[in-house]
């Protein structure tokens, strides 16, 4: 199990990555065509010796560990070796066409050219290898060191089914396939050899019988007259009578015509220059010129620096990261789960006793045990309202002195009704049988969660990528806590730290304090914090603003990207088709973890809930993901624009129907049994899970692991935000205070309170005005800045102080 959770850096790729083609840079190419280039004249030195000294050298080939033995090859007792395994053993003479091969290899690879041209040289030099072999192994009686024992042996075996005869004539075949194939050797060449070439002043007649290819252009239009008469693709009408005069000697102009089409006669183009072409002629009015054409890369740049660097990792600065194990995780001694088959046959007759009291007849049964709740399938009679067995919720609880019991009616996608009843002893799902599954180790998605085990024993795996959001709500002490570290576990056994940050609100302040050992691995934060987990509200308004920003920024890279997501984005960075000095870069997931969001409503109020309702409608596609908890599913905390904006909703125990309501838009989250059993919705259907424990000291191992391993010099900064009331002028001259000042100031030193609102209703003046006012007296040091939904702070504490201090202003 240890083997399958430990990974490298190399195991978070996907198979279509794996499957991509390894790049040589520059200098790899040159030392590899040098090392071919010197192997090459090593086998060409030591196959010449061999054929000098061979037979002094016979004998020393099978005691080349004895120091004594010698040989006369120049490349020693390791070339004698070599050209007796080339030479005799293998192909004879034709072993020198392995010396052609590396050496033109060497040299491409050297000049740095293009390799695919190399396959027909291959290709055509084994081709002649194997033939000369033969045909030398033919001769073997003659000269029986030419061939080697492969030509020998292969002339054998064909001389045993087709004799010798056949054997040469298959000999003859295959050279004439090499010569017309590859020599392109043919008829007309052969003629050619035998025709008397003409001298340049020859007669007219003589001209008359030379082919084809050299007849000028003007003669080949007149005598051509093609079958099909079809109109000229110009829109303008050819007269060749009036250009016939204008070139008189067109030999001048030296164009060749290569291939006469019936339709339209093409002409091959002249090699152009930078220069435009003037073609002259004896006509002094009439002059051609062609313009030159403009220059095009045959490669892409970004495919260039793909071979030359590879594609870009952004894992390199932590190459040596290495995932945590799964030894970390407890291993429980009792994990699998026990069937009591008393307990199962005994809730089975009572479910059907309390049917049968309501006249509800069954037609068939069946049970599913897991971990903590059997589910019950039953199959009514026909006739059977099924809203009348769903009414019968209560009864069935109330027969099996069950906790809770819930019914689902009609299960989707099966024709049979749901009765889930909590077992007697439920089986606790750890953490490492989660993490240690198949089904999560194989899982191929960007950002996924291991949550536990359904009631089917089967671990449950989601991506949080495809969620976007996730809502999670239940009463104090149902498992909320433990369910966001099974989050923060999984995605830390699966995610590097260059793929995944962290944004940690914790207000409890113990929560989450253990993730502080892997700030600079994962965490994310504010320039100029101390702490990467919020614990305190007010800077928790600063952070969601700060995504925000992010989110921004980032929309703005995929907008200069032309992509529609942060995944098209990165694979783009990683083919090095963005720039980084045009502000590009590799964007990782940020995940906002809030573990109790009532308290963030109760003290900031819209200040939080429209950051992060924005981030919730905007922030799926640049990589930005919200996991919210709360222990108070009420409608004033989770709110009608939230709900809108977090489709995947995790419930455990509430208790009441209205809360479950809440959360789920359904009953049954008040039906739960509490100790992590949960209810999960994205938009479908319910799915009853059995939460995975993962405890306090396992996560203090796993976050130490992670610890103490090599980090980023700082955690992943975040932008930084300046609040509106830091960017706003305000007035400090006196002469441009209000006329109320005065006034103002001594009701804001009386109640102790700086707010607008105050101001409006004791002297009666608009929102606008009182603004103002509330400025001017920040400008004056009198009020303290602007600090939410709160009251300004009041820094003179009596009518007495105010009065000294507003003299002091005027008569400094």
């Amino acid at each position: 199990m240890a083997k399958t959770a430990t990974k490298d850096t190399s195991t978070k790729k996907t198979d279509s990555d794996s499957k991509k083609s390894v790049h040589f840079t520059k200098q790899h190419k040159l030392l590899l065509g040098i090392l071919f280039v010197l192997i090459a004249v090593a086998l060409f030195f030591s196959f010449v010796s061999y054929y000098i000294n061979w037979q002094e050298d016979q004998s020393a080939v099978s005691a080349l560990r004895d120091r004594t033995v010698a040989v006369n090859n120049w490349l020693g007792k390791v070339g004698a070796a070599i050209s007796h395994f080339f030479l005799f053993k293998g192909f004879g003479i034709a072993s020198f066409l392995f010396v052609r091969l590396l050496f033109i290899t060497g040299i491409y690879l050297i000049l740095d050219l293009s390799l695919k041209k190399l396959k027909n040289t291959w290709f055509w030099d084994l081709f002649a290898l194997v033939n000369i072999s033969l045909l030398f192994g033919f001769f073997a009686d003659t000269i029986p060191e030419l061939g080697g024992v492969i030509g020998y042996e292969m002339n054998l075996y064909f001389q045993s089914f087709m004799g010798s005869i056949g054997t040469l004539l298959i000999l003859l075949f295959s050279c004439m396939i090499y010569l017309i194939l590859k020599i392109n050797i043919n008829p007309e060449k052969i003629q050619k050899l035998f025709q008397v070439k003409l001298p340049k002043f020859a007669s007219k007649e003589a001209d008359d019988d030379l082919d084809l290819s050299t007849t000028t252009i003007t003669d080949t239009i007149e005598n051509q007259e093609p079958e099909n008469k079809v109109a000229p693709i110009s829109q303008f009408e050819i007269n060749r009578e009036d250009l016939k005069p204008t070139i008189n000697n067109p030999s001048e102009i030296n164009l060749e015509v290569k291939k006469i089409d019936p339709i339209a006669t093409k002409i091959e183009k002249p090699i152009i220059s930078k220069e435009p072409e003037i073609i002259t002629t004896n006509d002094e009015a009439f002059v051609i010129e062609k313009n030159a054409e403009e220059d095009t890369l045959e490669e892409n740049l970004a495919a260039r620096l793909v071979a030359d660097f590879g594609e870009f990792d952004p894992t390199l600065e932590l190459s040596n990261y290495k995932f945590p194990t799964i030894d970390l995780l407890k291993d429980y001694p009792t994990t699998g789960i026990t069937i009591n088959q008393e307990e199962l046959e005994e809730n089975k007759n009572r479910i059907v006793d309390t049917l049968k009291n309501y006249k509800i007849e069954i037609a068939q049964i069946k049970a599913t045990v897991g971990p903590s709740v059997t589910l019950y399938e039953i199959v009514p009679e026909a006739g059977i309202r099924i809203s009348k067995i769903k009414s019968l919720e209560d009864d069935i609880a109330l027969s099996l002195s069950a906790l809770g019991i819930r019914i689902i009616a009609p299960i989707p996608g099966k024709g049979t009704i749901g009765i889930e009843v909590p077992n007697k002893n439920p089986t606790m799902v750890p953490m490492r049988s989660v993490i240690g599954s198949a089904k999560f180790q194989e899982a191929e998605m960007e950002l996924p969660i291991a949550l536990g085990k359904t009631i089917s024993n089967e671990t449950f795996v989601v991506d949080l990528a495809k969620m976007p959001h996730l809502l999670m709500a239940g009463a104090t002490g149902q498992g909320k806590s433990v369910g966001l570290n099974a989050v923060l576990t999984s995605l830390l056994y699966k995610k590097h730290p260059a793929e995944v940050k962290f944004v940690l609100v914790d207000p409890k302040k113990v929560e989450l304090t253990l993730f502080n050992k892997i700030e600079r691995h994962y965490l994310a934060k504010l320039p100029d914090t101390d702490e990467a987990i919020i614990t305190d509200n007010n800077k928790v308004i600063n952070t969601l603003n700060s995504l925000c920003t992010e989110m921004d920024n980032r929309y703005s890279l995929l907008k200069d990207a032309m992509v529609r997501n942060i995944k098209e984005y990165n694979e783009k960075f990683k083919n090095r088709k963005l720039n980084p000095e045009n502000g590009h870069r590799f964007l990782p997931y940020i995940v906002l973890v809030v573990d109790e969001f009532a308290d963030l409503i109760m003290t900031a109020g819209k200040e939080v809930e429209t950051p992060i309702a924005r981030l919730a409608q905007l922030a799926r596609a640049i990589g930005i993901h919200l996991i919210i908890a709360t222990q108070r599913p009420s409608v004033n905390v989770i709110t009608g624009i939230i709900k809108a904006n977090f489709p995947a909703r995790i419930a455990f125990r509430v208790t009441s129907k209205i809360d479950s309501r809440t959360i789920l838009d359904t009953q049954g989250a008040d039906q739960l049994i509490g100790r992590g059993d949960l209810l999960y919705t994205n938009g479908n259907d319910l799915v009853r899970v059995q939460c995975a424990f993962v405890d306090t000291p396992e996560v203090e191992r796993i976050t130490e692991y992670i610890g103490s391993q090599k980090a980023y010099p700082n955690a992943y900064l975040l932008p930084e935000y300046v609040g509106e009331e830091n960017g706003t002028v305000l007035d400090i001259d006196i002469s441009e205070r209000d006329s109320m000042f005065r006034e103002a100031a001594e009701i804001i030193v009386t109640a102790q309170q700086g707010s607008a609102s105050l101001l409006q209703r004791k002297l009666k003046l608009g929102y606008n005005r009182a603004g103002r006012l509330i400025d001017q007296l920040e400008a004056a040091g009198i009020v303290g800045p602007f600090e939410g939904s709160k009251a300004r702070s009041v820094n003179i504490t009596d009518l007495n102080s105010l009065h000294e201090f507003l003299n002091n202003e005027q008569n400094p």
